[in-house]
């Protein structure tokens, strides 16, 4: 995806959502029930398919519900690859 994309920034939180919340060991299904989200939800952020809007207050609660600092959510994907 192009970086100058306006939606490059739900891709690229949606790609280290996926990560941080498979590091906590935990299913969508059970992450969306913590957010208190539908599964649909956050499968629909998760998915390359399709192209999930989602709100700060929503990125917040991702980062809550995880116990990171909401930053993580925005690092570039270059530097998850070090992982």
């Amino acid at each position: 995806m192009n970086k100058k994309d306006e939606n490059y920034i739900y891709y690229l939180v949606a790609h280290n959502l996926k990560i941080q919340r498979k590091l906590k060991h935990l299913t969508q299904s059970q992450f969306a029930q913590l957010c208190n989200y539908s599964d649909g939800f956050i499968m629909n952020i998760e998915s390359k398919k399709y192209h999930q809007t989602f709100s700060l207050g929503t990125i917040w609660k991702f980062a809550e519900v995880l116990n990171i600092d909401v930053r993580e959510l925005f690092k570039p994907i270059d530097d998850n690859i070090k992982q």
